[in-house]
């Protein structure tokens, strides 16, 4: 029996490494189906809601919504926006809405007027809830940035995409059909 060299065990520890981070990677291309109703938003004093005045999910019914948990200083998220606007736009006849929901991991971040520059820096015109009590996270269980939901017209969570999305990437491809096929269903 040949013995387990040092370079053998390098070699596949980093085999090892690299697949998990490609499959890591590939896996966020995967859904994850959700169950029950959308958490109504823990916000309603108008200084935490940006681009819109506080929303309640029933005003919100009959539309599919994409929910994008985001935060400032992650580049993930400031990687995905290009993504959405495309997604926006891609849907911009539908009943379909983007709402941000921007929980933040610094202190920093909880400050209105960074959250206020980025928006404009980034050009988002979807309404943005400041969740920062993490109130909003709790609610949809959620644990990483970004962190995309996809809502049914009915008000349901349905699934749960995770991580940076492009634009012609296999989650933002997963993303769209999810959110065509949810614009079909009837009420």
């Amino acid at each position: 029996m040949k013995k387990f060299s040092w370079f053998s065990a390098s070699l596949v520890f980093t085999l090892a490494i690299a697949y998990w981070l490609v499959g890591g990677r590939l896996n966020h291309a995967q859904a994850e189906p959700l169950h029950g109703p959308l958490p109504e938003f823990t916000q309603s004093d108008s200084q935490a809601w940006l681009n819109s005045s506080p929303l309640k999910t029933a005003d919100l019914k009959g539309k599919v919504l994409l929910i994008d948990v985001w935060t400032l200083a992650c580049w993930n998220c400031y990687r995905s926006f290009p993504w959405l606007h495309s997604v926006e736009e891609k849907f911009a006849d539908d009943n379909f809405q983007v709402i941000g929901i921007h929980s933040p991991e610094f202190d920093y971040e909880h400050n209105r007027g960074a959250v206020e520059k980025a928006i404009k820096k980034y050009k988002l015109q979807h309404p943005v809830m400041m969740d920062n009590d993490f109130a909003y996270w709790q609610a949809l269980n959620n644990r990483y940035w970004p962190a995309f939901y996809l809502v049914d017209k009915q008000g349901n969570l349905r699934y749960r995409f995770i991580g940076e999305t492009h634009q012609g990437d296999a989650q933002a491809d997963k993303i769209e059909r999810a959110i065509e096929y949810l614009l079909q269903e009837s009420l």
